[in-house]
């Protein structure tokens, strides 16, 4: 999304331009609240018909905003918030590019027991790929599993999220839901130094960025500041 969206906007002001989105999602991750910026040359306004016009049909922008210097689509936002559809029961295969389909029954009931252990500020290594340099400590605000019909949706929001990290919360609760683990085998990870072997990171196309949340305007700037400081459990 993030070069389409470049591509076309360069071609509209003329120069080329940068997009810097809230979240970086993998490839195959869906995004229905993803948020992004540019700063584009002084008098150009874009509209929103005119740029969705140029991009593929698979990418849509809903509104554009003017903001200034003190924002940030990344280190502004306060929490980001994605789903994870499962389906446990016959798949329709219309629907197969956003649902995963499982073979066993799942229990939701056992799943949300296992999310707690998940809740607040924890060093996720265990559930993420590492990047360099960068932090693995991320503090989950919500997490939990609903039952709808033949699907199982998990819904997390948290302050940032590791690469791969959801997939992966998702591959430690699935063994919970099935029967094959104890509810507190999916905290295996939690606080661990480096993934762990015995979670599967689960395919990328069920994923979706559902919402991106910011402060006021007048608290982006220190927001910026706070998020890029790295963190620790001291």
């Amino acid at each position: 999304m993030q070069g389409e969206l470049e591509q076309v906007l360069s071609l509209l002001v003329f120069e080329s331009v940068d997009v810097t989105c809230a979240g970086r999602t993998d490839a195959g991750v869906h995004a229905r609240g993803q948020v992004g910026h540019v700063d584009v040359p002084d008098g150009v306004v874009l509209e929103v018909d005119r740029v969705n016009r140029a991009l593929p049909d698979d990418v849509r922008l809903t509104a554009i905003t003017d903001v200034g210097p003190d924002f940030d689509a990344r280190f502004s936002a306060l929490w980001r918030r994605y789903s994870y559809t499962i389906c446990d029961g016959i798949l329709d295969p219309l629907e197969r590019h956003r649902m995963l389909p499982w073979n066993s029954a799942l229990d939701v009931d056992r799943m949300n027991d296992a999310a707690a252990a998940f809740l607040g500020e924890h060093d996720f290594a265990g559930y993420c790929k590492q990047r360099e340099g960068a932090t693995t400590i991320r503090r989950i605000l919500s997490l939990s599993w609903e039952r709808a019909d033949s699907q199982a949706v998990m819904h997390v929001q948290a302050d940032a999220f590791c690469h791969s990290m959801v997939r992966s919360l998702v591959g430690a609760f699935l063994p919970v839901g099935d029967g094959r683990q104890s509810v507190e085998w999916a905290a295996i990870g939690l606080d661990a130094l480096a993934r762990q072997s015995g979670v599967t990171v689960m395919p990328a196309h069920p994923l979706v960025l559902e919402e991106v949340g910011y402060p006021p305007r007048e608290q982006w700037a220190q927001r910026q500041r706070d998020t890029r400081s790295l963190r620790s459990l001291d």
